[in-house]
């Protein structure tokens, strides 16, 4: 939906609302890829193995780890992408880096 401005153009097409359009068509599949990994994420950190040799546990932590990263490698090349930069902040940044951070620890330390 697009509103008139006072001298008449559509907020849409200002520079503006063009911005706010595009933040909103990139923000929402980014929000909807930082879920998906967080899921990821939360399952490889919270699954622990049974007993030393439980390579199934092993196995499912490092398959979640590894997906959290490969999903949030996704939304960081799509944050960082130069047509996208002007409408997204800085701050869309930090979930992706926080995410694989913490998913490359899991997979450094999985027990």
């Amino acid at each position: 939906m697009t509103h008139e401005n006072r001298n008449g153009t559509r907020a849409s097409e200002t520079p503006e609302g063009d911005e706010r359009l595009l933040r909103w068509v990139i923000g929402v599949p980014l929000v909807l890829l930082h879920l998906v990994a967080a899921f990821f994420c939360f399952y490889a950190l919270h699954t622990r193995p049974g007993h030393p040799g439980d390579e199934d546990a092993f196995f499912a932590i490092k398959a979640f780890a590894v997906l959290t990263i490969a999903t949030e490698a996704l939304a960081l090349l799509i944050t960082l992408a130069p047509s996208h930069r002007a409408a997204l902040n800085r701050w869309w940044l930090a979930p992706p880096i926080a995410l694989i951070l913490t998913a490359v620890v899991r997979l450094v330390l999985p027990a």
